[in-house]
């Protein structure tokens, strides 16, 4: 075996080598050009007093048979013995940019395979797995994934939130310790951190190094990042495993949801680059246009009447709506969120005629049709519970937990799994529906199936139940919503076509989350509604032309009754459709920018196309400046050689300016790449919360 190996890709390099039997990092990070040597000096530090009479070198499963005084990476046992392991390398296998390695320890009798693949955007993709080739049962209490850390990563980023406040940024220093930043609910979760990122104190949006880590799990997870005594630094993730959850039988294995892992030295704009980068490069990343979506949730609720959404339908085929989508309250008793979840057959009381008129009037209109369904959950006010109330995710003589009146529905019993199945099959199979929107309004906590913990199982079985459901309708597209946005993650992305980023249609509070959810997700899979003013969540007015503005930057939609709307308003829709239809190519395919804009009131982002030919950017101010002039705007990524043509443009009317005359660019202004990204030009004062477009296109 190769005493070391080399992955070079993308600007990233790993570097593994063979020590002593173990397997270790030495380095994961920058490129470091072409190793004709070995780089084990690297390693070698001083022996210190005080300390092991030999130099300990852990590897990637941080031993404690091996030195290792931090968390572990495996961490389990056989009936209380056995815990302590030493992993020794048995083969190392090398194709391409792929390298796996097989672990043993044959006195606690468990196999380790460890899988890298680093692609051309030099993400790095890391799958292990653990088997039990022992002759009695193991129990696995955890197992990680760690990458070391160099010292000048000083500080960590992550996400923080709530229902309607998802993705918060919270930045602190490296501290000697352990930080970790776990989500317990069953699903991702909105407090779920969707990436922890190391950085360096200076790194920004533009420069700087960062290295990221995200988890593809939808279920229980936590993120680390531990310094250790001796300065030893690195950042970890694993599924949080509950008590007795994963239970080794002989020959039985357990696969850790995959981590991916990016590094970047051009700052977290770098890391997103990468991220979108690799997300889009999929087999199953949606090919067509992302059609303009109208959501009819906050504009009819529970008050389905087919006169009334006709007249939603009119309306939102004469502004350019192409997919309307009926949410909750169109099956069994659903006339409020007390009843009827788990009974997925059409209500006759509502629906006498069934879907297939509304259905065909909205196709004949020229728009998709898409409907709402909460498959994983049930009320006991349904059918469903009245006949199998042991159907239901539960720990025997515990209350069972409701939130918003629901209870889980246990999907890896198979009978359960097999009616949510085919119910929702018919009624794909019934009617043309091209979409749907998958909700998950509840945590998921004191979860067993037959008093053993099944969170992972049932995170499982949703992943199997998307699956089957696309197998059996090609066509179908799903939209993954959990009470907004508490399950946008890495894991259920290969199985959904698009997030909803958000319960809270706030546009001030979008433009903060949007921000940050598009660190990883790229922009055209986050559903970004116009809500209705006052906002449902916050009570807030706030003008169209700013709610327009904020949900450009990604899949656009109108969350809406767009049937009482003004003609003004009207006309304005129809002017903002038609702009995202004629630039959904280069919002949905360029290069996400975030400038580090010298003002905290206010935003400063855009796109651009991969020839730098063309860019939109939008320049959001939140709140009133401090100065009485904002802050220059420059930009970032253009050709320094080429001139631009750049103005301001109003797809849904003009922002609110606050000045007597405005600077004179924003009728139009040719300069070269270089002044605008050196020099830039005077930001227009706007009233708070408004919102300016500007178009840069490059010019003969």
């Amino acid at each position: 075996m190769k005493e070391q190996t080399h992955l070079s890709r993308g600007g990233v390099d790993l570097v593994l080598a063979l020590v002593d039997g173990a397997l270790v990092i030495e380095h994961w990070g920058a490129a470091i050009g072409k190793l004709t040597t070995s780089i084990s000096a690297t390693r070698e530090r001083s022996i210190s007093n005080s300390a092991f009479d030999n130099r300990q070198f852990s590897g990637v499963m941080r031993e404690q048979s091996r030195g290792w005084l931090g968390n572990p990476t495996i961490s389990g046992h056989r009936n209380g013995k056995f815990w302590s392991t030493k992993f020794e390398v048995s083969n190392i296998a090398t194709s391409g940019d792929h390298v796996e390695v097989v672990l043993l320890d044959s006195q606690v009798q468990l196999e380790i395979n460890l899988r890298f693949n680093l692609d051309e955007y030099g993400v790095l993709t890391q799958v292990n797995s653990v088997k039990n080739i022992g002759s009695d049962s193991y129990t696995l209490n955890n197992f990680a994934y760690w990458l070391p850390l160099p010292d000048r990563a000083s500080q960590t980023l992550d996400f923080a939130g709530r229902w309607s406040n998802e993705r918060n940024p919270q930045r602190r220093d490296i501290a000697t310790g352990l930080w970790v930043r776990d989500s317990h609910e069953g699903r991702s979760g909105h407090n779920f951190t969707i990436a922890e990122i190391a950085l360096t104190e200076n790194t920004s949006f533009a420069s700087g190094e960062a290295w990221a880590i995200s988890l593809a799990w939808s279920g229980n997870s936590q993120f680390m990042v531990e310094r250790i005594w001796d300065r030893t630094q690195s950042i970890g993730a694993s599924e949080i495993l509950l008590p007795g959850e994963v239970i080794l039988q002989p020959n039985e294995k357990y696969e850790a949801p995959a981590l991916k892992a990016v590094y970047s030295k051009s700052g977290l704009d770098g890391i997103s680059e990468k991220f979108h980068s690799h997300i889009r490069a999929r087999s199953v990343h949606p090919k067509k246009a992302r059609p303009l979506t109208l959501n009819m949730w906050e504009a009819i609720y529970f008050d389905h009447d087919a006169r009334k959404i006709n007249a939603i339908a009119e309306v939102a085929a004469e502004i350019g709506v192409e997919r309307l989508v009926l949410d909750d309250g169109w099956f069994g008793a659903r006339r409020s969120d007390r009843a009827g979840l788990g009974d997925w057959i059409v209500n006759k009381e509502v629906w006498p005629n069934g879907l297939t008129s509304i259905i065909s009037d909205i196709h004949d209109k020229g728009m998709e049709f898409g409907l709402w369904f909460e498959g994983e959950m049930v009320n006991q006010d349904s059918d469903l519970y009245r006949a199998h109330p042991d159907w239901v995710l539960n720990t025997g003589g515990h209350s069972e937990n409701n939130w918003r009146h629901e209870l889980v529905l246990d999907l890896t019993n198979a009978a359960a799994f097999s009616h949510v199945l085919e119910q929702v099959s018919a009624v794909l199979t019934e009617f043309p529906i091209d979409y749907i929107k998958w909700d998950h309004n509840r945590v998921v906590v004191d979860a067993s199936h037959n008093l053993q913990a099944a969170v992972r199982n049932q995170t499982l079985a949703i992943y199997r139940l998307f699956s089957e459901l696309k197998k059996r309708h090609p066509k179908l597209e799903i939209e993954s919503c959990a009470s907004g946005g508490g399950r946008v993650d890495l894991g259920v992305i290969d199985y959904v076509d698009r997030f909803w980023v958000s319960d809270n249609n706030d546009a001030l509070e979008r433009q903060r989350n949007q921000r940050w959810t598009g660190q990883i997700i790229p922009p055209e899979l986050l559903g970004t509604h116009i809500g209705p003013t006052p906002g449902h969540q916050t009570g807030r007015s706030l003008s169209l032309s700013f709610r327009a503005t904020t949900a450009l930057f990604g899949h656009a939609g109108i969350e809406w009754d767009v049937s009482k709307i003004s003609s003004d308003d009207k006309t304005a829709l129809k002017t903002w459709a038609a702009y995202y239809k004629a630039n959904r190519d280069l919002l949905h395919t360029g290069k996400s920018i975030r400038i580090d804009y010298a003002d905290e009131n206010a935003y400063l982002y855009g796109v651009i196309d991969r020839k730098r030919e063309r860019a939109i950017f939008s320049f959001a101010q939140l709140t009133p400046t401090t100065a009485v002039h904002p802050a220059q705007l420059t930009f970032r990524d253009l050709n320094p050689e080429k001139n631009y043509q750049v103005k301001a443009v109003y797809p849904a009317g003009a922002p609110l300016f606050m000045l007597i005359e405005p600077p004179t660019w924003l009728t139009g202004v040719t300069l070269s790449g270089a002044v605008l990204m050196e020099i830039g030009l005077p930001a227009p004062i706007l009233a708070p919360e408004n919102a300016l477009l500007i178009e840069i296109n490059q010019s003969n």
